[in-house]
């Protein structure tokens, strides 16, 4: 990796030659080469006895599960999509079930090697010379540098995953369920290791509470005709693999595998199992981006044109029903997923400065609304920005963003990030951080 940026010419911008990205953006700027990582995607060690782990920045969680579990070990926090990078998970973030319990994925880093900007390899922690860089680097997506090595917690997970999921008609008493959990990390009396959900509807919303355990009465498999989701509505009890478990959204992208009729059973039938991957239906949707064969239908069609609404946002408990009854009134979206987060620690993460010790709900929704008569396409996703920031929350910056960059900088950092840059990158060979994740709008 280091050899390719030195071959790219003085001055000239970089990134990362990836073929693969979980990202929701167009990329943006000239770019002349890019950087090889295709060496480091690699667990290079797993160590039982310390709980950690030794791995490239380019290993896809799917990898590093592979080399996790054989010890009844785990990444302490798993990112739902298999193809996720445990460096894009630390520098663009990254959450899941057990996030109230263990926080974001860069909350287990104990220490990571990072290219940065100008071209050097340097080894960042917690405490030490390079302790601003650390502290700098989660949610920069990049405009710091690349992370090569990371060494990580882990943390010993059962061989099974016991399910319940909850239903509720009434949103305060989810969050009141939510609240308790994540103070006491029971429910009626039996032990939580992991909490999402999903609301339907403001009348119809689950819980869904795992407790990793060395056995369960029956198993269900998701990853062929069963569609999960579906199974919240169907199941007060589960139960599914660790494996199974950790991506059991990953096979149906959570539910936008319908946008391709794999829902449907005879598509599913002919649909190649190994195929019913989140990467496959993103390739598909990078295509019809590049194609337009979607709108182009819409217009035989004559429906009028859909603005893409796809966002994550973490919003204050106290504030997560008031916020999901505002999504239902005014978006057209549903189901919508829940997961709750806290960070692990007092540690401050600048760049998305969520509270310690306050709990939020990651609302995620992925999928088009129709643009009405009179509006513009981001006229939604701009009134989601608003209401979050009413709400008091933050909004992931992986897919569209409408921000100023007075705003931006408010929210994320802007002054934190601008020393880190001018340490690590004062060629400003990376792109910055407003013009990639934000642009020109």
């Amino acid at each position: 990796m280091l050899r390719s940026y030195r071959a790219v010419p003085p001055g000239a911008p970089v990134r990362l030659a990836k073929r693969t990205s979980n990202l929701f953006r167009p990329r943006t700027g000239t770019v002349v080469a890019g950087l090889d990582a295709s060496g480091l995607t690699g667990v290079l060690e797993v160590d039982p006895d310390a709980r950690t782990a030794e791995v490239q920045g380019m290993c896809t969680y799917e990898t590093l599960v592979e080399a996790t579990l054989p010890y009844g070990l785990a990444p302490l926090v798993v990112p739902q999509l298999r193809t996720i990078t445990l460096g894009g998970a630390v520098t663009g973030l990254g959450i899941e079930s057990t996030s109230f319990r263990h926080g974001l994925p860069h909350e287990s880093v104990l220490e990571m090697d990072v290219l940065t900007g100008a071209g050097e390899v340097v080894t960042a922690a917690p405490d030490g010379e390079h302790d601003e860089l650390f502290r700098a680097f989660p949610n920069s997506y990049g405009a710091l540098g690349y992370a090569t090595r990371l060494r990580i917690e882990l943390h010993p997970v059962g061989p099974y995953v016991a399910l319940r999921n909850v239903r509720f008609t009434d949103l305060d008493e989810l969050v009141s369920a939510v609240g308790e959990v994540a103070g006491t990390g029971l429910w009626d009396g039996e032990q939580v290791d992991a909490m999402d959900g999903v609301m339907f509807s403001p009348h119809e919303a689950y819980l869904v509470l795992g407790t990793f355990t060395d056995d369960v009465p029956a198993v269900s498999d998701y990853t062929g005709q069963d569609v999960y989701y579906r199974s919240l509505r169907e199941r007060g009890r589960d139960g599914l693999t660790a494996h199974d478990y950790l991506w059991r959204w990953d096979t149906d992208w959570f539910w936008c595998s319908r946008a391709f009729g794999v829902q449907n059973p005879l598509v599913r039938r002919v649909w190649p199992r190994q195929y019913r991957r989140s990467d496959v239906y993103h390739r598909l949707v990078g295509l019809d981006h590049r194609l337009h064969v979607a709108a182009r239908l819409d217009r035989l069609r004559g429906l009028p044109p859909r603005e893409r609404v796809v966002q994550d946002v973490e919003i204050p408990l106290e504030g997560t029903a008031d916020f999901l009854r505002w999504f239902s009134d005014n978006v057209p979206m549903e189901p919508v997923w829940l997961c709750p987060v806290r960070l692990r620690s007092d540690r401050a993460w600048p760049l998305y400065p969520l509270s310690p010790g306050r709990t939020y709900v990651n609302v995620g929704f992925w999928g088009t609304v129709p643009i009405a008569p009179g509006a513009v396409d981001g006229d939604v996703n701009r009134a989601v920005e608003q209401a979050v920031a009413d709400a008091g929350g933050h909004k992931s910056l992986y897919s569209d963003a409408y921000y100023d960059r007075e705003t931006f900088d408010r929210l994320y950092g802007g002054q934190t990030y601008r020393s880190a840059k001018e340490r690590y990158d004062p060629a400003h060979r990376l792109t910055d951080m407003y013009d990639k994740v934000v642009g020109r709008r």
